[in-house]
């Protein structure tokens, strides 16, 4: 309206970081105390205005709160956040880093492994083979159970 643009929000909005670290050989806290004060450390010189640190019973999770997206790209990009995330004790399933607040954020029920699925885990049993009844002639002598047998018997 009369030419002013503008912004789509009249505050900037603020962007969560979480990083989730899983346990494995080696604890999750053991990576924390290790590497926690170069996070956070690049985290406040580049614009993380908080941050929480939460244990969970698969391992750790750290989020912070940066004031624009750019903060948060500059964080991610920094080489000493590399080469702590690049320490995890897994690397290949041990290291979850996502935007938003995650693991720690009161999730209701705690998250449980799923099973692993098992192709043809056990075999299933050969079908029994069909059992066909002849019925007897009401009208034949004999005793009635003799009625009711297996073909074949």
């Amino acid at each position: 309206m009369d030419g002013v643009r503008m912004p789509a929000y009249r505050s900037p909005v603020a962007e969560w970081l979480t990083i989730e670290v899983f346990d494995a050989d080696r604890p999750a806290t053991q990576w924390r105390r290790a590497h926690e004060d170069a996070l956070l450390e690049a985290a406040v010189t580049h614009g993380a205005t908080s941050w929480e640190w939460h244990d969970t019973r698969w391992g750790l999770v750290l989020e912070l709160l940066f004031a624009d997206d750019e903060d948060v790209d500059r964080y991610r990009g920094l080489p000493g956040v590399l080469a702590a995330l690049d320490a995890v004790p897994d690397r290949v399933r041990g290291l979850l880093v996502y935007r938003g607040r995650g693991g720690g954020a009161g999730a209701a029920v705690p998250r449980r492994p799923r099973p692993v699925p098992r192709a043809a885990a056990a075999a299933l049993p050969d079908p029994q083979p069909d059992e066909h009844v002849r019925l007897a002639d009401p009208s034949a002598p004999g005793r009635p159970h003799e009625a009711l047998r297996p073909v074949g018997v």
